[in-house]
């Protein structure tokens, strides 16, 4: 049993360090792409040397890419745990009594997040990777800004990031604040660090659909 206990704790702070380096990762995507609708010229500057530094993609890219493949692989192994150990429902089901809506809907916001995830994949990871090494083309550092906006130009797709921000904030409403007890972090501090995750988790999915929305009513014209 103590060998159960120790690996699902072990489980369960792989994934909340690896969630918490996905937050690295989110402040720093959310502040590039703020910069799409403050300034073209710095977006597609950014934009230019994220996507050629030899650092960034043969280094921090991988390292993105397997934090999400940790994160939400321990994501559906702990359910599958947490269901297993439940064995049977609750007699009564007595809604946020046993668990707060969010943390009992984990795995589903979870999934319709990694579903955004491969759809933003597809409309940006993966054109870029045709771009450079399918097709070939030469650089061009004033290209990424008009790629951005027009990918927004359809309604549905705009309708699609923003519902799916919506559940990325329900997902970090819980998920942020609970990788910080995961790890242990229990002490003065732990008010003020739920009243920051709090803020993360609507501040953050709010400024990505921002983005989005702004970019869809300001299409570029010729």
């Amino acid at each position: 049993m103590s060998g159960v206990i120790s690996s699902s704790l072990a489980r369960k702070f792989v994934m909340a360090l690896s969630g918490l380096f996905l937050v690295i990762f989110l402040v720093l995507h959310v502040t590039i792409n703020l910069a799409s609708v403050i300034s073209p010229e710095f977006f597609n500057e950014a934009s230019h040397f994220m996507g050629y530094n030899p650092i960034v993609q043969y280094a921090m890219q991988p390292i993105l890419i397997l934090g999400v493949i940790v994160h939400f692989v321990m994501g559906f192994v702990l359910e599958y745990q947490n269901r297993a150990a439940r064995g049977v429902s609750y007699a009564k089901y007595q809604g946020s009594a046993n668990a707060p809506w969010v943390s009992r809907n984990m795995i589903y916001s979870g999934l319709v997040v990694l579903a955004f995830l491969g759809l933003h994949f597809y409309d940006f990871w993966v054109h870029e990777m045709v771009y450079k090494y399918v097709e070939a083309k030469p650089e061009d550092p004033t290209r990424y800004y008009a790629e951005t906006v027009e990918k927004f130009a359809p309604f549905w797709r705009t309708v699609l990031y923003v519902v799916s921000f919506v559940l990325l904030s329900l997902h970090l409403w819980h998920g942020f604040q609970s990788s910080f007890q995961s790890m242990g972090v229990n002490n003065k501090y732990t008010s003020g660090i739920k009243t920051f995750t709090k803020l993360f988790a609507v501040l953050v999915p709010l400024a990505f659909a921002f983005i989005a929305v702004y970019h869809h009513l300001n299409p570029i014209t010729h």
